[in-house]
């Protein structure tokens, strides 16, 4: 039996793989707990530096839920068929938009429903020719999860945000680019991962401290009022400037040298 979910490391680069290419990497349990646990255990892994988050094969980044597994629940008479919202989704999605380093999602193929809403929730998002998002959670008659309705608006805006969500209609990766949804389109499906891995690699090497208050910033700050914002950024800035990254990126900025950052 196959591993649902793949990690390889490599120079402080993490590479997740959602391994279920047979199912598009549909989320079953199996998946849903590795993706889970295995997100929990990076956000406090100080040997982390950037994370990769992919799936199998090049059909598909991930469909979303296992309507397959869904509809057995239902035929069963489960009475919380949608208890994975709380159980699994809301964790992972908490997780991933607060790890403390860089997520690049390398989106080969379909990216569905939640599998969406993984994507989108990652920090940067590579895409290639035959790279697609929908929001499919209307066509079965639901309403969004896993951070659709929080990260949506802060991509593409309430107005085009409703659009997506209702209407349900597939996104394809030029579009995908002009909207936010994806960071870089590549020409070629096999050079979306090979794209990806090179960026996550490039900012391991950079000051990840700043990096991981710059993410606090923007999900604490936009919440609140000016005063708020302003408040953690002097937080945020604080706590860098005691920081040797911030000291050697400094000096080397000053002695005209490439700094070379430690992550302390």
């Amino acid at each position: 039996m196959m591993d649902p979910l793949l990690v390889d490391r490599a120079a402080g680069v993490v590479t997740l793989t959602m391994n279920r290419p047979d199912a598009m990497n549909a989320l079953d349990v199996p998946l849903k707990e590795a993706l889970r646990d295995t997100l929990a255990s990076l956000a406090t892994d100080a040997s982390v530096r950037a994370v990769v988050l992919t799936g199998a094969g090049t059909r598909a980044f991930c469909v979303g839920q296992d309507l397959r597994e869904h509809v057995g629940f239902l035929r069963n008479g489960d009475e919380t068929p949608l208890r994975t919202v709380a159980e699994h989704y809301n964790p992972i999605a908490l997780t991933l938009a607060t790890l403390p380093v860089p997520v690049i999602a390398a989106v080969r193929g379909a990216a569905a429903g939640a599998g969406a809403s993984l994507a989108l929730l990652s920090d940067f998002r590579i895409g290639g020719p035959s790279t697609s998002l929908l929001m499919a959670f209307a066509k079965v008659g639901l309403a969004g999860d896993t951070g659709a309705s929080w990260i949506l608006p802060r991509l593409v805006g309430h107005a085009k945000a409703v659009e997506l969500l209702m209407l349900a209609k597939p996104v394809r990766a030029g579009v995908a680019l002009e909207l936010g949804l994806l960071t870089r389109l590549v020409d070629d499906d096999e050079a979306v991962l090979p794209a990806a891995q090179e960026l996550a690699a490039q900012l391991a090497e950079g000051p990840t401290r700043a990096y991981a208050a710059i993410k606090r910033e923007l999900v604490e700050g936009a919440a609140g009022s000016l005063a708020q914002a302003l408040a953690v950024e002097a937080e945020a800035q604080a706590d860098c400037g005691s920081t040797a990254d911030h000291r050697e990126g400094t000096f080397a900025f000053v002695e005209k040298r490439p700094p070379a950052y430690s992550g302390a």
